[in-house]
């Protein structure tokens, strides 16, 4: 048995429900963080940044599960679901966080959807997301059958928007949202199949 096939059992082994519990305590403790003045002097801005950034790492693991069995026969399907809906968890966290505790004003939250770009972006993402997050259960896949593959892939605009949105949200050049962009956009490249040109007779 090789490495990658004991990798496999032990995964399969793995029960989900405590993943769940474990994926979710980062954001619990970063909220803690805030609320004890250990996120620095701006809290707010700094408990938006770790969530958003939480949300971006689940969905770009989200993104890795099919090149990974792909390319190296490491199989995370059965973590592929819970990916995605820690991701949503924290992307709804970090919208949470900026509509309650930031902004507050309902008149300014639309006024900057509407103006910030980076915002504008950023919704547009968790939209994409919205409808995901609503047919990720067993019950969605039976009833819209094919359809249910074809829908998930909005997935890949969710996560690229997310990326851009960080990206625009940074002031300056920093390397650390270019290194999830280019992430993101080569586990895309590994996704796309080149069919073989068939050998001339």
């Amino acid at each position: 048995m090789t490495l990658v096939d004991r990798f496999n059992a032990a995964a399969r082994s793995v029960p989900t429900a405590p993943v769940y519990v474990l994926a979710v305590l980062p954001g619990v403790w970063f909220f803690y963080l805030g609320l004890t003045g250990g996120l620095g002097v701006e809290p707010i801005k700094a408990l938006e940044h770790k969530l958003g950034e939480l949300a971006l790492q689940f969905l770009v693991a989200g993104l890795a599960v099919t090149p990974l069995r792909r390319q190296l026969g490491v199989n995370l399907l059965k973590f592929r679901r819970m990916l995605g809906l820690v991701a949503f968890f924290y992307v709804v966290a970090h919208l949470l966080v900026w509509l309650v505790l930031d902004v507050q004003l309902l008149g300014q939250i639309w006024a900057d959807i509407l103006k910030r770009p980076y915002i504008t972006v950023g919704m547009a993402g968790f939209l994409l997301l919205v409808p995901l997050a609503l047919t990720s259960n067993n019950w969605s896949v039976r009833k819209l059958g094919p359809t249910w593959r074809k829908l998930h892939k909005l997935t890949y605009g969710a996560v690229l928007l997310g990326a851009l949105h960080y990206v625009m949200l940074v002031k300056g050049f920093q390397i650390e949202p270019l290194m999830y962009l280019a992430a993101i956009l080569a586990l895309l490249a590994l996704r796309v199949r080149i069919p073989l040109r068939k050998a001339a007779a």
